[in-house]
């Protein structure tokens, strides 16, 4: 395959507030080298992080322009000398944290992560580090690869890998974004118990088709931490991916069962707040 000497991308550009968006004609492509691989991107998904980084509410490194995205999928087309892991019509998806390949999170784990930190995947080619990629299943398309990095593997770390997840745990989800949905379906998977809050009875309708067992309007039902209690007999949830942050972390230690496990996520409604 010839590749072109130069591509299309998007970048954030910074303003006096936030960014602006801008597609960037000509844009270099740079050869992969040791152990990296260029990647033609078939797919992209945009997360909450992405719009935050827009809007100038999210903590970046210090620069003017920013490739966005953290999440992508492509086809492998070229590879650097002693690339062992991939090779030519692989197709691969990035992972978030380009550096931090397993155990606790380190100091520079940060200053790895795409769409922030490093340039991330709104454009038609990208080289990365072999270490930062991962195979896709043949059941999987590019589309639903690039669904994968951010919210499915943040769902999972909360449940499975630090809340430990065990069958017959009751699983509290809230609102029906990306995360929240992962962990629906991750919860079945495992032989859990979720339960959502959303203030859509058209989509708790559509949870309760993907297997929630009890669903609860916050809006109606604002203090929806005793809901969740009566709807586990009095025991209350083992887990709660929280992703509401100040707003919603009362009402989930409200529900919370004795010696549950809350993986704190995201700050949807604010930052702060009194526990």
């Amino acid at each position: 395959m010839t590749l072109p000497n130069s591509q299309h991308q998007y970048q954030l550009v910074r303003q006096a507030k936030g960014f602006s968006l801008q597609l960037r004609e000509g844009a270099p492509i740079r050869a992969p080298g040791p152990r990296e691989v260029l990647v033609q991107v078939r797919a992209t998904s945009l997360n909450r992080r992405d719009v935050s980084i827009l809007r100038g509410f999210y903590p970046i490194a210090n620069r003017d322009t920013l490739v966005p995205l953290s999440d992508g999928a492509g086809e492998v087309v070229a590879i650097g000398t002693g690339t062992t892991r991939f090779k030519v019509g692989d197709r691969v998806a990035a992972i978030f944290f380009q550096n931090w390949m397993s155990g606790h999170p380190s100091a520079q784990t940060g200053a790895s992560a795409l769409g922030g930190a490093l340039d991330g995947m709104l454009a038609q080619y990208v080289t990365l580090s072999e270490e930062g990629l991962v195979p896709i299943p043949a059941h999987l398309s590019y589309e639903d690869a690039a669904c994968l990095p951010c919210a499915a593997v943040t769902a999972w770390h909360g449940l499975v890998s630090r809340g430990h997840l065990q069958p017959g745990d009751n699983v509290l989800l809230q609102g029906t974004g990306g995360v929240s949905i992962f962990g629906l379906q991750i919860a079945k998977a495992a032989g859990a118990k979720p339960l959502i809050t959303s203030s859509s009875d058209a989509k708790l309708e559509r949870a309760r088709g993907m297997g929630a067992v009890a669903t609860i309007n916050y809006k109606a039902t604002p203090e929806w931490g005793k809901a969740v209690i009566a709807a586990t007999g009095g025991v209350g949830a083992h887990q709660v991916l929280e992703v509401g942050g100040a707003g919603t972390l009362p009402q989930s230690l409200a529900g919370i069962a004795p010696g549950g496990h809350i993986a704190l996520i995201g700050g949807l409604s604010g930052f702060g707040g009194d526990i």
